[in-house]
């Protein structure tokens, strides 16, 4: 396929070999500008629907841009969106941090539906339709549930999951597990490369673990560096060995940030339900106290 000359000279440009680059020809195969907007999914202003109606549309943290995120990691004017009556074009306007979509680096993309669109720490969702306010409606019923930078279940939904199947355990008797997880070091890590190589860990973690879930279990992130998995009718001793798996997981995995490379290693606490647990925040503290056990045998290790 041949692109438009200035389109190849970038793509054969050793300074654009990261940049994800979009062909002409998507514009005319997606008109989707009629009804677009960018809905706030992780940042300040949850849920904060912009619509993508204006020709140009510029996004940085001076007051004058017209969606403004105020964080140091964005540019002034950081990008901007054009839309072309056709297709909604991103654009970085030579920002220090970069614009990324669905975590790659951009200068230039068009966007599709369901997009993730990063600005410094601030992730936008791209939506556009036939109908973009049911879209909307779903995408913020989705936010009640989903953490919007791992997107992975959130704290709200873990506690209300954990009451249910603690309930269930106890009715049926059945087995129930508990597993808590804790980043090692990882003020370290914001410390030395900065909050963005944090958020990205903490995205690559997420979707490294989940991808070793079983359909019924439940991962969310408890907070910060911290996440927590439900095992419905799993024991100690099988729980314990699938958390095993995951530290091994966690521990060979290169976790990669634009030019960093960085290893890092979870400490894991278990608590398995019992008949004389007063409620979940008690089964929650039984697994806390493991997993700061953990901590104190050194990290990077598995305590039930």
């Amino acid at each position: 396929m041949r692109y438009p000359q200035r389109l190849q000279e970038e793509m054969d440009d050793p300074a654009h070999r990261n940049t994800v680059v979009t062909a002409i020809s998507r514009i005319v195969e997606k008109p989707t500008a009629r009804e677009a907007c960018l809905v706030l999914i992780y940042g300040q202003d949850l849920g904060k629907k912009y619509n993508l109606d204006s020709p140009e549309i510029t996004i940085g943290r001076s007051s004058k841009c017209d969606i403004q995120v105020d964080q140091e990691a964005v540019s002034r004017q950081h990008a901007r969106i054009v839309n072309t009556g056709k297709s909604i074009l991103l654009r970085d306007l030579g920002s220090t941090n970069g614009t990324y979509v669905n975590d790659h680096a951009v200068d230039e993309y068009v966007l599709t539906d369901g997009d993730l669109v990063k600005i410094g720490r601030t992730i936008f969702k791209f939506l556009s339709g036939g109908n973009i306010e049911n879209q909307y409606h779903e995408e913020i019923y989705r936010l009640t549930t989903i953490d919007g930078l791992t997107q992975v279940f959130n704290k709200r939904y873990f506690s209300e999951q954990l009451e249910r199947e603690l309930s269930r355990s106890r009715r049926y008797r059945r087995e129930l597990t508990l597993i808590l997880l804790d980043i090692d070091l990882f003020k370290q890590i914001n410390d030395t490369h900065g909050h963005l190589a944090g958020d990205q860990v903490l995205r690559q973690l997420a979707a490294t673990i989940r991808g070793k879930m079983r359909r019924e279990d439940i991962f969310a992130r408890f907070g910060g560096e911290e996440f927590a998995i439900i095992l419905p009718e799993t024991d100690l001793a099988a729980a314990t060995q699938f958390a095993e798996k995951v530290r091994k997981l966690v521990e060979r995995t290169v976790f990669k940030f634009e030019a960093l490379r960085l290893r890092l290693t979870i400490s894991l606490g278990i608590a398995a339900s019992h008949p004389d647990l007063p409620d979940t925040s008690a089964f929650v503290k039984l697994a806390d106290d493991k997993l700061l056990e953990a901590k104190a045998k050194g990290r990077n290790c598995v305590c039930s």
